[in-house]
């Protein structure tokens, strides 16, 4: 039978790279009791300080009814707090609490010494290559794109 569509599934393909990489990085994640949503967030506020959930959406890729529930879990846990922002009551900023960055303290080092070990695997170079190519990727989205006339 032949294939109807020419080009291999790029998004599928990013998927399972993704799941494959993350394969070395969930036991450590397990053993805190994070998952891997929270450990998005968690990177995401280590990196930027702090964020209104709609930051953390479009960071982190997790949409926004699944983010109200993942932010009470971990501010029930105390990873994080959430503060109103003066003059505008709809509108909270989000930031790793103490525990939360005692904890980033403790998975920070092995999770640093995880990607060490795949880069030794793997190579330098590729990572220096694969961030490019990805980012060249992520920013497609600022491109103009012929877009296919629809039927």
């Amino acid at each position: 039978m032949k294939h109807l569509i020419t080009y291999p599934n790029l998004p599928q393909r990013m998927l399972k790279a993704r799941d494959g990489l993350m394969a070395h990085f969930r036991p450590i994640l397990n053993h805190f009791g994070l998952t891997e949503q929270q450990w998005r967030i968690l990177r995401s506020l280590d990196e930027f300080g702090q964020l209104e959930p709609r930051e953390i959406c479009e960071a982190c890729q997790i949409s926004s009814p699944s983010m109200a529930g993942i932010l009470t879990r971990m501010e029930n846990a105390g990873l994080i707090a959430r503060d109103g922002i003066s003059g505008d009551q709809r509108r909270v900023i989000v930031h790793l609490s103490p525990k939360g960055m005692k904890l980033l303290g403790k998975i920070g080092p092995l999770i640093d010494q995880q990607y060490a070990y795949i880069e030794q695997a793997c190579g330098k170079q590729i990572f220096v290559d694969l961030f490019a190519v990805l980012d060249k990727f992520i920013d497609l989205k600022d491109r103009p794109i012929k877009q296919v006339d629809l039927p």
